[in-house]
């Protein structure tokens, strides 16, 4: 079955972006519009408005993509929480180099982010597990993510075992669960503009900490 979507198109007109206007540092650019989009979540009512996709080199010598929430932001980096037992985690360890990336059509706007990934402290990993809802805690210790299972009906039950075993007592947080920080290399700003003509501002990061800022064609 066939589907021809070349009608499906719009233009992009809502905003510009320039080196003039940007900040010198990429995560202070990425803060400030993060903080436009809450802004805009307030009147559109944006659905996981932190959502990212993040994309590692697999084992198998494929790369995979798939959509991680972000959790925590600073001047260092992002930071995802998940299984280190998963095909992600093993695809970290095998090489920690990744991307991520961020769609805001509501602001017509992406973020591309190339960098490092390394493990969160054990304090880190163990503050942030303890901040969620207990059954989200509950459903890490079920799940061997990634894992081949026989059927739901095993997950669910194991998960009502862990229920009662835990229905007064705080959950312990699974030693192969935790915390992810990308450190970020290269961070590409793209703006949508009419024509196909949009804005890409890329901060490559240079010895000595310092970022180079160029223009991209589009």
């Amino acid at each position: 079955m066939a589907e021809n979507l070349h009608s499906v198109r719009k233009s992009y007109e809502k905003d510009e972006l320039s080196k003039k206007s940007i900040a010198e540092k990429p995560m202070d650019q990425f803060s400030h519009w993060f903080s436009e989009l809450k802004k805009t979540n307030e009147l559109d009512e944006i659905h996981e408005l932190n959502a990212m996709t993040l994309t590692t080199m697999g084992i198998d010598g494929f790369p995979k993509g798939r959509v991680v929430l972000l959790k925590k932001f600073d001047a260092e980096g992002f930071y995802f929480y998940t299984n280190y037992g998963s095909e992600k985690g093993k695809a970290i360890a095998e090489n920690p180099k990744v991307s991520l990336s961020f769609f805001w059509p509501n602001l017509e706007r992406q973020v591309i982010v190339k960098g490092i990934a390394e493990k969160t402290s054990e304090e880190d990993s163990s503050e942030y597990f303890h901040s969620r809802p207990k059954g989200s805690q509950l459903g890490a210790a079920v799940s061997q993510q990634s894992s081949v299972v026989e059927s739901r009906d095993i997950l669910e039950e194991k998960l009502k075992e862990l229920e009662k075993k835990y229905e007064n007592v705080e959950v312990p947080k699974p030693l192969e669960w935790g915390g992810y920080k990308i450190t970020p290399l290269f961070m590409e700003f793209w703006q949508g503009r009419r024509n196909r003509l949009h804005d890409r501002i890329l901060y490559t990061l240079e010895k000595g900490g310092t970022w180079k800022i160029e223009r991209l064609a589009p």
